[in-house]
Formats: C-alpha cells, sequence, structure tokens
C-alpha cells in the first residue's frame, strides 16, 4: 500500500472510531437533580462518587431552591427534585392533575436546622418564642435575651428556599418575617454575613456552620437547650430536626434507581455524614 493511501485509511478508521465513541457517549441519559440549596453540595458530593464508580454514567445537579426544584419535577425538567422540606398540598395536587399520580417522596437525610450567630456574640442559647420574636421584630435587641446592649440584624433566605418556608412555618409559626430581615441567596451567604456582622443572626443547614456560633435551642423556658448532634436529631429532641428528600414524578428511569440506590447505600449515607449532614439511620457512619 503507497503511503498516502495508508495515511488516509488511517485518517478515515480514526474518524470511524471517534464517531463510534460520539454515538455511545450520546446514548447515555444523564440524570438531572435540581433543586434544594441546603441539599446542592450533598448532591454533588453524591453524584461526582457515583460518576466515579459508574464509568460513563452523567448526573448533573443544580441548585436554585426547592421551591425551584419542585416546580422543575411538574414542569418535567429534571429527574429527580432535591428539596429541604415536604411538598405542599398544592404542589402535590399539581403533580396529580398534570401527572395523574402523587410524587414519589423519599428521604435520603436528615438535618438540623440552625441559628447562627457571630463568633463573639456571647449568647448560647435561645427559646423557639424568642427567635420567633426575634425574626418577626418584636424584639431588636440583644440585651432583651440575655446579649449584649445592641441591635439585632436580621439575616434570612429568600422565599423559593425550603429552609425559608420551614423556618417560617415551624419558628413564626407561619407568621410574616420582620420587614428588616436582609434576604440572601443560599445558606452559604447567610453564614458569610453573620461571620462578619458581630450583631448579625441567620439560620440554615447545620452543615454550613463554619466561622460562626450555633445557638442551642429550647422548646420553651423549662426544657434545656439542645444543640443539633446525630444523637439529637435522631431522636428529635432537638426542635428543628427535619428530613431531606428526593421527589421523583413516579417510578425512576433505571439511570436515576441506580444513582438513587447508591445515595442510600452505605457508601452513600456515609458520604451525608462526611459533608456534615446526619444518614437516616444512625448505625450508617
Amino acid at each position: 500500500m503507497k503511503l498516502w493511501r495508508f495515511v488516509v485509511y488511517a485518517l478515515l478508521l480514526t474518524s470511524a472510531l471517534a464517531l463510534t465513541r460520539c454515538a455511545q457517549k450520546s446514548d447515555v441519559r444523564p440524570v438531572t437533580v435540581k433543586g434544594s440549596d441546603t441539599m446542592v453540595i450533598l448532591g454533588q458530593r453524591w453524584a461526582e462518587d457515583y460518576m466515579g464508580s459508574h464509568p460513563g454514567a452523567v448526573v448533573q445537579v443544580t441548585g436554585g431552591g426547592s421551591g425551584t426544584g419542585i416546580a422543575a419535577l411538574i414542569n418535567g425538567t429534571t429527574d429527580i427534585c432535591q428539596s429541604s422540606r415536604p411538598m405542599k398540598d398544592a404542589e402535590r395536587a399539581q403533580m396529580k392533575a398534570k401527572f395523574g399520580r402523587e410524587p414519589e417522596e423519599i428521604l435520603v437525610a436528615r438535618d438540623g436546622l440552625a441559628i447562627y450567630v457571630n463568633e463573639t456574640n456571647p449568647l448560647t442559647e435561645l427559646t423557639l418564642a424568642q427567635a420567633r420574636a426575634i425574626y418577626q421584630g418584636e424584639v431588636e435587641n440583644w440585651k432583651a435575651v440575655g446579649g449584649a446592649d445592641a441591635p439585632i440584624l436580621l439575616y434570612s433566605r429568600e422565599n423559593n428556599s425550603g429552609t425559608y418556608a420551614y423556618f417560617k412555618e415551624h419558628v413564626l409559626d407561619g407568621g410574616d418575617f420582620s420587614a428588616r430581615a436582609q434576604t440572601l441567596p443560599g445558606t452559604a451567604a447567610v453564614v458569610n454575613a453573620v461571620s462578619k456582622d458581630v450583631n448579625g443572626i441567620g439560620y440554615g443547614g447545620d452543615a454550613y456552620a463554619k466561622g460562626v456560633k450555633l445557638l442551642a435551642l429550647k422548646r420553651d423556658d423549662a426544657t434545656p437547650g439542645v444543640l443539633p448532634t446525630d444523637a439529637t436529631i435522631h431522636d428529635e429532641s432537638y426542635p428543628l430536626s427535619r428530613g431531606l428528600f428526593f421527589y421523583l414524578r413516579g417510578a425512576p428511569t433505571p439511570e436515576a434507581k441506580s444513582f438513587i440506590d447508591h445515595c442510600l447505600s452505605v457508601e452513600g449515607q456515609k458520604l451525608v455524614t462526611e459533608v456534615g449532614y446526619f444518614p437516616i439511620a444512625k448505625e450508617a457512619h
């Protein structure tokens, strides 16, 4: 075979192999996961670990808030919704009206919604009633709850956040936040603001609490303050214990089921602990 013919043949063979590989890659159906900003780091760690042990698998994880993820699930633009709150009755009704069935709910991890203050703040605990009064604007000075004589600066999540909705329901009893509360896009932003503000207070997932102080929470004046730990989350003695969920429109695709099974496996639940949350079973450490 003449050299030029060999070169042409080699180029054609290389192109054919490349096209075959592209075709094979195009056959891989990515699993899309969208929703809770609280869960986004956990979801990304799960995805990285899963793709590392399943060559060719593709899992795409994005945040935006629990409400955004639920809307995407209803609109058919994500396979899995991550949510730091249970779906509302109205959302379930939308799902059933559109797809003829209830959403599938899967508990994948546990969390303690924490209340943060600056590390220099002398306060160590609050009752839920005090936290409610602070965030509804009835208490505006730290001195009123045993702290320094200084104004309280409020940091909150945006209203499409599952953390916002959980706090509103379980701390504010469904009431409104003070107009003074500054809304920030994501728990990391809340933690960052409180870490730099000696008079600040914020709330969010326990896993994000770096460079801030967690306050022990009391159900009422007669009960002791409790911090979020593995034991207090699982026995629910911590007042703001909550589940973290995956939601599906129905039976998952084979690719999505494989990913979900990985998240619920012993290995997947160990990652929950590594990220800073709590596994669904105490023995999954």
